[in-house]
């Protein structure tokens, strides 16, 4: 599916198909006419491409048939983000409601070829490069793990709110330094990072295979000491700066959680496996608090299993991260999310371990 491919008149017909419920050839045919001077033959063309291209669904035969927008083109079209989150958050058209059907969604082929092509070079060249180091300097190679193991302890801290600075946070892991005017949470909620990450590396084949369990073990390690509920939660949660509302009931949130790792587990694709439990654990916030970071350190003991970068989100702005996932809860959209999540596996094979 590739949009840059497409004519100005066949955007249109997706446009048309993105404001209705279904529709036939003579209803988009009143609709472009004036814009576009065009044959019935040319629009049945079109429709055509777009099936195929897995934008539109076609329904129905003969004078029955109708074609409505895919849920699948849904997920991955691209969006202004900027003139998304231009609209404030109690105006915007989006499902506040947890969609169920989205794990089969994310299941299908939701990284293009390209994509494909660009995480799988970025897991060779890394494998190489940390051969290599390993090899020729070992006490280089476990200085570029802290570094690393720093970086990210520190953003995903930020992304939180957490105020410590980057320079900080590695006073804090080296030497257990905490910083003036900080809260002792901020620093619990950094050293819960080190404490994690350190398991990752010392047990990888542990997270090989992912269960409720290992959720809860990672869920349970981030918080620990910062006075926040390590079960699932019984209770309704609020987001800032958003509408949708995640599930209230703990039974629901069992029954989803289970769901998604069993549909999940069946995928042999360690980057898709990665990324969805990035998203799905911060859409379905199963814990009353450390739904995101979870779900960030979970990515990640996926990724180390599987021999591939760690992401240490060290170059992303927190606002834009933050966006990202919101773009997923209001529209079950991936797009901003997917473009993080790759840039970030190529930032981690130029930046570490050379």
């Amino acid at each position: 599916m590739n949009i840059n491919r497409l004519n100005n008149r066949q955007i249109r017909i997706i446009e048309f198909a993105e404001k209705i419920e279904s529709f036939q050839i003579k209803d988009l045919l009143v609709s472009i006419k004036e814009e576009f001077e065009v044959e019935r033959l040319t629009i049945v063309r079109d429709l055509s491409l777009l099936t195929k291209e897995l934008i539109l669904i076609k329904k129905g035969k003969g004078r029955n048939t109708f074609y409505q927008i895919s849920k699948k083109y849904l997920l991955i079209k691209e969006y202004d983000v900027d003139k998304y989150f231009s609209v404030p958050h109690n105006k915007r058209d989006v499902n506040p409601f947890f969609n169920k059907e989205v794990v089969d969604l994310l299941k299908s082929d939701i990284f293009s070829e390209e994509e494909i092509i660009r995480l799988e070079k970025a897991k060779i060249k890394y494998a190489k490069t940390i051969k290599l180091l390993k090899k020729e300097s070992p006490t280089i190679f476990k200085k570029e793990w802290e570094r690393l193991i720093i970086e990210l302890s520190w953003k995903s801290s930020e992304i939180e709110g957490n105020t410590y600075t980057l320079l900080e946070t590695e006073f804090l892991i080296k030497d257990l330094a905490l910083a003036e005017g900080k809260e002792k949470a901020e620093a619990q909620m950094i050293l819960n990072h080190k404490k994690v990450l350190d398991l990752i590396l010392l047990k990888p084949e542990h997270f090989k295979g992912i269960s409720i369990d290992k959720i809860k073990e990672i869920h349970s390690l981030l918080v620990q000491d910062i006075g926040i509920k390590t079960d699932f939660r019984n209770h309704p949660v609020g987001i800032t700066g958003t509408l949708y509302r995640p599930l209230s009931k703990k039974n629901e949130i069992e029954k989803n959680v289970h769901e998604l790792v069993k549909r999940i587990e069946e995928t042999d694709n360690h980057f898709l496996k990665a990324f969805i439990f990035l998203i799905m654990i911060a859409y379905i916030q199963p814990f009353e608090d450390g739904n995101k970071r979870t779900s960030r350190i979970i990515a990640n003991a996926i990724l180390h299993a599987n021999n591939s970068p760690m992401l240490s989100y060290r170059d992303v702005n927190a606002t834009e991260y933050k966006k990202a996932i919101l773009l997923f809860y209001e529209q079950n959209n991936i797009s901003y999310i997917k473009k993080i999540f790759i840039e970030q596996i190529e930032f981690s094979v130029n930046n570490y371990f050379k």
